[in-house]
């Protein structure tokens, strides 16, 4: 019985670890979500490339909108955990 209850333990404490660690995206993306969306018209937008240090110019709305989405995805998958 008390190999269960190790075994419940680390469950909930990864769990908790893996939620904790998507809350901190969340806010993450929610400070780039706020950031794009107080950008002047004006300015640029670049978006790295993944698993890289090239980066490419993009469409700041297309940036925003693909952000915004991110952003609600991961909030539905923490709502659920």
């Amino acid at each position: 019985m008390s190999t269960n209850s190790q075994d419940n333990k680390d469950g909930s404490d990864e769990k908790s670890a893996l939620k904790e660690e998507l809350n901190k995206k969340v806010k993450e993306k929610k400070i780039v979500v706020d950031e794009l969306s107080n950008l002047k018209k004006s300015r640029k937008v670049y978006i790295q490339q993944r698993n890289s240090n090239v980066f490419f110019l993009a469409d700041r709305g297309q940036t925003l909108s693909h952000c915004k989405k991110e952003l609600d995805v991961m909030k539905k998958d923490l709502q659920d955990m």
